[in-house]
């Protein structure tokens, strides 16, 4: 087992990073890296839909590559926006699948993107000349709708 370490970024977004093999065993320690980073960022209320997304977007990886090593990768894009990446040195881009619940509901595999795509704010994929990067992204807080102003009563008008 290689000891791999979340390093944070020293400039732009804040965020971390974490080197992991391909092998079937980093989708754990990537589950647990979101996990404390969500804990760090005091959002664990999110913790496990970026849990789930994490594991997704890897076991894609696994499924679908033959690259040695992936890159997790956590930002803080905005106050209110995490974003989640796994990149990798593919340039097979993710494709979304039809999906058909109640037709596929017996299937071990195909609805990872489908998860990650029902569980984000939104997601996709950059390429890159060394590969690509796919990545999801999750929402830390929803706006509230403005109260209306309030009906001016015969006493608020005097």
């Amino acid at each position: 087992m290689t000891l791999t370490i979340a390093t944070p970024h020293a400039v732009g977004r804040p965020g971390y990073t974490m080197l992991l093999p391909c092998r079937p065993e980093s989708v754990g320690r990537a589950r647990a890296f979101v996990a404390g980073v969500f804990e760090t960022w005091g959002i664990r209320s999110l913790a496990e839909d970026g849990e789930v997304i994490v594991s997704e977007l890897l076991t894609n990886t696994l499924d679908h590559t033959t690259c040695p090593l992936v890159r997790v990768v956590i930002e803080r894009c905005m106050d209110e926006v995490i974003r989640i990446e796994v990149a990798d040195g593919s340039h097979t881009r993710p494709q979304l699948a039809d999906y058909d619940v109640d037709a596929d509901a017996d299937a071990e595999s195909g609805r990872g993107l489908f998860l990650v795509d029902a569980l984000s704010w939104r997601w996709g994929c950059d390429e890159y000349d060394w590969g690509k990067s796919t990545w999801a992204e999750l929402k830390t807080m929803t706006t509230a709708p403005s109260a209306p102003d309030p009906v001016p009563t015969s006493e608020s008008a005097r």
